[in-house]
């Protein structure tokens, strides 16, 4: 006993406590622009037990009433009793109409506000969790918190009003009863407290296989193509099943503790119900009470055994919502991206429109956070009517250099520019650290298929919202895409399925380079963008680049000797450096 009062001491000293506090503050941060729909539910809650106990009292008189044969009495009493009783109904219902609204706007609200948080988050943080694992914190541990937000406090101050004014008018009547009501305390705390922690560790293990079979079958989903080129879709149904049973066993082996809790509580209930139907009996044979009185007591007396295991769910309820607010708070924590100099970043490009935007770079390098050096001391300039080529080995940095320049990922080392016109960082008076914030003056082709569902058109404004369709139209003409949309017989408003379905890879390629170009960014880059086109059609596609009077910088990846002809110059990325290549290297190449 003594060791379990030391624990206990201990963990308030190390901060339990206080971190249990501070998560509840957090999340009650969330509810004040709700306080006045909050307050209404408890005061209707508050309002409904009184008008619960009253309906008791009347029951009482109008059963007293009819044993008594006062007929003047029975019809008044009678209507009281109907009014008392749709009253509470009225109450309840309005009070559940409440609860539901405010859980759902504060749902939206955190919802809302943690996407933009994810968002904005840094990538490399970001990155160590799985989709499914962000997926599941942000729908689940949500709601939990959303709920919670009604079931904690107002729910724990209005059954505490419940306990006290049944209790206080079961005293006022005949003190014997109350101890009867309040044998069940003792007893069901120590049912709760012994089954707690093991309902906490099954819960936790039923999230964790939950959360694992999401992210499985999203994966799938997203994978579709793979697993049946590969013909693993036995394999993967296999695995579908193992995770299933896992997650069922897991269920239930939190279902029967439930299950026992609930049996046990249900027992103390009964034996409680019935000692205190038994005590009644005794005392309308003595002529102590009436049967009126009796039957008020055996609805007070299960009110106040229904009200203490809810005041006891307090505690497992409490250390639910704290965990997932926990979890949540440990998403808002991580580092987020740095947005400070957007409107700096804008008024740059602004003033710089008719002589365009260059980029520097200059001693950068990076390290993977297994500490896998990518490159070092990097250099390179790119300027406006210029095409850059990054070449080398796959898998030697050309992606990792272009998430540095868009400030996906930061580099140890060393700096990166954007830059007014040709200058350069050393001779220019004006230029801007590359952040977050000048990330707005890009466009970017990744590598793979990035297309959204819906139309053509709809991916096009995604980028520009105010796009017409002429501009759309010389857009895809641009990046060659125009030849085949112009086919369709819907053709702009044509329908894309999810990851570009319905295309070819080339057409969605070309699509996602016509996306790029309509946004009119400063700077575009393309991500091996080409790879899945002919030869001809790669190099018609960045003549018609170059050829556009927009003074936009491009700078481009690619495998293709082929492409390096029309390329202002290039830069080889090999051995961890970036090296720029002379006009005999590049004729080597082609």
């Amino acid at each position: 006993m003594k060791s379990k009062i030391l624990h206990y001491i201990n963990r308030i000293k190390n901060g339990a406590l206080t971190e249990k506090f501070s998560q509840i503050r957090w999340i009650y941060q969330y509810a004040q622009n709700h306080v006045f729909s909050i307050l209404l539910y408890t005061l209707l809650g508050l309002s409904g037990t009184v008008v619960g106990l009253i309906s008791s009292f009347v029951s009482k008189d109008l059963v007293d009433i009819i044993t008594g044969h006062q007929t003047g009495k029975l019809l008044k009493t009678f209507l009281f009793m109907i009014f008392t009783q749709l009253l509470g109904v009225c109450i309840g219902q309005i009070s559940s109409y409440i609860s539901r609204k405010v859980s759902m706007k504060v749902e939206n609200t955190i919802k809302a506000d943690f996407y933009d948080q994810i968002m904005i988050t840094d990538w490399e943080s970001l990155s160590r969790f799985h989709s499914g694992e962000l997926l599941g914190r942000w729908s689940g541990d949500v709601s939990v918190v959303a709920s919670g937000i009604l079931s904690l406090i107002p729910n724990f101050i209005i059954s505490l009003f419940r306990l006290f004014s049944a209790l206080a008018m079961v005293i006022h009547y005949d003190a014997s009863f109350a101890v009867f009501a309040i044998a069940s305390v003792p007893i069901s705390f120590a049912v709760s407290k012994y089954n707690l922690k093991r309902m906490s560790r099954s819960n936790m293990s039923t999230l964790a296989i939950g959360t694992k079979m999401s992210s499985f079958t999203q994966e799938s989903f997203a994978n579709m193509q793979t697993v049946k080129a590969f013909d693993m879709i036995p394999l993967y149904s296999r695995r579908l099943r193992i995770l299933q049973k896992e997650y069922t066993e897991a269920t239930m082996k939190y279902q029967r503790v439930t299950s026992l809790n609930t049996i046990i509580l249900n027992i103390v209930t009964l034996m409680v119900t019935y000692s205190t139907y038994g005590w009644g009996v005794y005392k309308v044979w003595t002529g102590a009470i009436t049967y009126g009185t009796m039957t008020m007591f055996l609805s007070l007396s299960s009110s106040l055994t229904g009200t203490v295991q809810n005041l006891l769910n307090f505690v497992p309820n409490t250390i639910s919502l704290t965990n997932s607010a926990k979890r949540l708070r440990w998403l808002s924590d991580l580092p987020k991206e740095d947005y400070k100099d957007k409107d700096k970043a804008a008024e740059f490009f602004n003033q710089n429109k008719e002589c365009g935007i260059g980029l520097s770079i200059r001693n950068a390098d990076y390290t993977y956070a297994n500490g896998t050096e990518v490159f070092e001391n990097v250099n390179l300039d790119a300027h406006p009517h210029e095409i850059i080529a990054l070449v080398g080995p796959s898998g030697e940095g050309k992606t990792t250099l272009l998430r540095l320049i868009l400030s996906i990922i930061r580099s140890k080392n060393g700096e990166g520019y954007i830059c007014e016109g040709s200058t350069t960082p050393e001779c220019s008076t004006s230029n801007i650290p590359l952040t977050a914030s000048t990330r707005q003056l890009f466009a970017y082709v990744p590598q793979g298929n990035t297309m959204f569902s819906g139309t053509i058109a709809d991916n096009m404004r995604n980028v520009k919202e105010d796009a017409t369709d002429d501009e759309i139209i010389e857009a895809l003409k641009i990046a060659c895409a125009w030849e085949f949309v112009e086919k369709l017989p819907d053709g702009i408003n044509t329908m894309m399925q999810e990851r570009g379905g319905g295309f070819s890879e080339g057409q969605a390629q070309r699509l996602s380079i016509a996306r790029a170009i309509i946004r009119r960014s400063p700077i575009l880059l393309l991500d091996e963008a080409t790879s899945a086109l002919d030869v001809t059609t790669e190099k018609k596609v960045l003549q018609n680049i170059m050829q556009d009077q927009y003074p936009r910088t491009t700078i481009v990846t690619t495998h293709r000797p082929s492409v390096l002809s029309i390329c202002t110059r290039v830069y080889a990325i090999r051995n961890k450096h970036c090296e720029l290549l002379s006009q005999r290297e590049i004729e080597e190449l082609l």
